[in-house]
């Protein structure tokens, strides 16, 4: 931690677009905090089901009929429809944390808990830091003694450790991470900002700092950084089979063309001010409001209902949905002063091949031996198998992200 006179000069030796003072920062949030206890998102949820799934199990038009939201009444799926095996003296903690929550995951032992760097020294009594754990990982830190455990709470350095334990909601340890991803407004009713953090990543600049920097300066309700290779979703998807960060190759066909057919278009400038359409997901700053959170719960029924790689969802639920939100794309570069970056661990039991526990944004995969990737039949793209003029669901989306459609 550094010292409360180096504090203001943190970011001055840098180029990432921070030049404020700590101090200032804190007073303004904490008084942002103080002004508006009674918060509320705006928006109501669907109950639980029995016997459904987390998220209900929708059908594509039924997700769809739920992204233009112009009555408040109307109910919206956001998961939960099944429980989310957490304890009640967690789930008090995590009700009570009313202003900015740092959340990250762990699922399947497959990452480092990493701490936080660079706090101001009064950041600590002022930010939530929740890390959620599945029953493997919480055992394995816990058999090398490294939590600290009093009156049911469990903490690891900056890190309350919240047990997820039980039968969780998914088989996929990465599906079960994006639930803390993506529905964390949910999961921390109260609080009015948050930052995501994926495992891999560890944070490197005070969070209060980050988000009056990139999202309340910038007047957004989502910061996120640009993906550094690619701008396009099809891009995205293609690599997403070619390195094999999901393996069932038929279902991801199966969503660019769901996609493709109901509206999907490559990134072009008539979508500014959103300047590409792949984020790189491991990091998330977000501004609790209908906007931000309605757009988290249209991602989420898309990863449910196809994977947990989030990038290929992105654009489709963005330039869909209504209303529309406040985003800030910033620049890889930022991105690489906000956190330092880390390989998974590679582990040799569990896993189902299909990307890390923090998450659906990871690059590495669990331990892959013998498992086998699905790939797609070849006529999949048809349109009508029947149909002797039948063209690719797709086609006018790669004509244009090539440049080559006269339309």
């Amino acid at each position: 931690m550094k010292d409360d006179e180096d504090e203001e000069d943190i970011f001055n030796t840098s180029s990432i677009p921070i030049q404020t003072h700590y101090w200032v920062v804190l007073k303004e949030i904490q008084d942002f905090m103080q002004n508006s206890s009674s918060y509320s998102s705006g928006l109501r949820y669907l109950s639980k089901k029995k016997g459904d799934s987390f998220g209900g199990n929708l059908s594509t038009q039924e997700r769809i009929s739920y992204f233009d939201h112009g009555d408040n009444q109307v109910e919206i799926p956001c998961g939960f429809m099944k429980e989310f095996p957490v304890n009640d003296y967690d789930r008090i903690a995590m009700e009570s944390c009313r202003g900015l929550v740092v959340v990250s995951a762990v699922f399947g032992d497959h990452d480092k808990i990493r701490q936080p760097r660079g706090l101001g020294s009064k950041t600590l009594e002022t930010v939530c830091f929740f890390m959620f754990l599945d029953d493997h990982t919480f055992k394995s830190l816990n058999s090398h003694n490294l939590l600290v455990n009093r009156a049911m709470e469990h903490n690891l350095g900056a890190w309350r450790v919240v047990r997820v334990s039980g039968e969780l909601p998914y088989k996929n340890p990465a599906m079960n991470g994006v639930i803390p991803k993506h529905l964390v407004h949910r999961l921390f009713p109260n609080s009015k900002f948050s930052i995501w953090l994926d495992a891999k990543l560890q944070l490197m600049i005070d969070p209060l700092l980050l988000i009056h920097s990139l999202v309340i300066s910038k007047n957004v309700d989502i910061a996120i950084s640009k993906h550094p290779y690619y701008i396009h979703t099809l891009e995205e998807a293609m690599a997403t089979a070619r390195w094999k960060k999901w393996r069932d190759i038929d279902s991801l066909k199966n969503q660019m063309e769901t996609y493709c057919e109901n509206g999907l278009r490559p990134w072009s400038p008539k979508k500014h001010p959103y300047t590409s359409d792949v984020p790189d997901t491991a990091l998330i700053l977000r501004k609790h409001g209908v906007g931000s959170n309605l757009f988290s719960c249209m991602l989420f029924n898309e990863l449910e209902a196809f994977n947990p790689r989030d990038q290929l969802a992105f654009a489709f639920v963005r330039d869909q949905m209504r209303p529309k939100f406040k985003m800030n794309m910033f620049e890889v570069e930022v991105f690489e002063q906000i956190a330092m970056e880390y390989r998974h661990n590679l582990k040799r039991h569990g896993g189902s091949g299909d990307g890390g526990g923090g998450g659906g944004g990871g690059k590495v995969s669990f331990k892959t031996e013998g498992l086998k990737t699905k790939r797609a039949s070849p006529d999949l793209l048809l349109v009508n198998k029947s149909n002797s003029n039948s063209r690719r669901r797709c086609e006018k989306y790669l004509l244009e992200m090539w440049g080559e459609s006269h339309d």
